[in-house]
């Protein structure tokens, strides 16, 4: 089968490897029928993610079709349509049973990462029956692409807010994550959106999806200013960043009212400094971590009933012998992408 893999000094390239196999009970081997290239798969490759492992193929954030399971696997058959976690994870060791998958004993970031992931035709999933969603009849692969990754990461921000009916709730960045961000605040009772970017294009995309109800670039107005004007002066109830650019954290905690949480849901390249007498006597609650998509199930199902929606995020679709260009694309953010989709072989 086809494969991307990369390369210890950067590079990507596809190549021939043999169709996985079922290695053990739990189990499943699923046809890719899209995937999609995500920033942490560039992050790989410029050495970011210390845990990766070299000519691994890339890729984590996929649907399709089981075409076997091992006998372990009770809650899925040959020909389920589904879309997968980005995490692995067991379902039973201390942190799974806690909520906190990203922690799993005996999994975590495995996909694209420490394994072959699915940058390509087919994929071996572990612990498929807890890292594998059935779909509905009525959502698409399109529909579910986003779930076990971006828009998990997105409920996740959103959920570590603690949102109340009325808060109003900050978004740093109108990326991927961030705009998926937004719509799950408005989900889970936010009352206003405020979107902040640098990218007059991508606020234009939350506000042509009513995902936010401001809009602020930093570039032509101070941040922590207008935040406070849209909020009598106290600041935002609950701040998402989901930037990770050189100054958006300082941003997340100044723009933040006292006793806020602060959400940090964006990737790093660099150290952050958090300045305690800076920001003495503001009380802030401070969430940070991988995403712990545990609620696949309950996003498959706000998009069945047509609660929210992520295709919009699709900016191009390619074939997978084109998924090199779709990198090109996605770096450089050409055409004002957002998102490519890779068709299965």
């Amino acid at each position: 089968m086809k494969a991307l893999i990369w390369h210890e000094n950067g590079t990507r390239e596809i190549v021939e490897k043999n169709i996985p196999e079922i290695q053990n009970e739990r189990d499943a081997i699923v046809k890719v029928t899209l995937s999609s290239i995500c920033t942490s798969d560039i992050h790989i490759t410029k050495g970011f993610v210390p845990r990766a492992i070299p000519e691994t193929a890339l890729g984590h954030e996929f649907v399709g079709e089981i075409v076997a399971v091992g006998d372990g696997v009770e809650n899925l058959k040959k020909g389920d349509r589904v879309c997968a976690n980005c995490i692995t994870f067991c379902g039973e060791c201390y942190f799974c049973k806690r909520g906190f998958i990203n922690n799993c004993e005996k999994g975590g970031w495995e996909l694209g990462c420490r394994i072959d992931g699915c940058q390509a035709e087919y994929v071996r999933v572990p612990y498929a029956d807890t890292g594998l969603t059935k779909l509905p009849d009525n959502v698409s692969y399109e529909d579910a692409l986003f779930v076990g990754d971006i828009l998990s990461s997105g409920y996740f921000g959103a959920e570590l807010c603690e949102i109340k009916c009325g808060d109003t709730v900050a978004v740093i960045g109108a990326g991927p994550v961030g705009l998926c961000s937004m719509m799950c605040a408005k989900v889970l009772g936010a009352d206003k959106i405020i979107a902040i970017d640098v990218d007059d294009t991508r606020l234009n995309v939350a506000r042509k999806n009513n995902l936010a109800d401001f809009l602020i670039n930093p570039l032509r107005e101070d941040v922590e200013n207008a935040v406070k004007k849209l909020t009598s002066n106290r600041g935002a109830d609950g701040v998402i960043e989901a930037a990770g650019g050189e100054n958006s954290f300082e941003t997340a905690w100044k723009i933040a009212r006292p006793n806020a949480v602060v959400a940090i849901v964006a990737m790093y390249e660099k150290a952050q400094v958090l300045p305690l007498p800076d920001m003495y006597g503001k009380n802030l609650i401070f969430k940070t971590g991988g995403v712990d998509a545990v609620h696949c199930e309950k996003l498959v199902q706000l998009i069945s009933e047509g609660k929210i929606s992520t295709k919009f995020l699709i900016s191009e679709t390619l074939p997978f012998d084109d998924i090199l260009k779709g990198y090109e694309i996605f770096e450089t953010k050409r055409d004002n992408c957002l998102k490519i989709a890779v068709k299965g072989v």
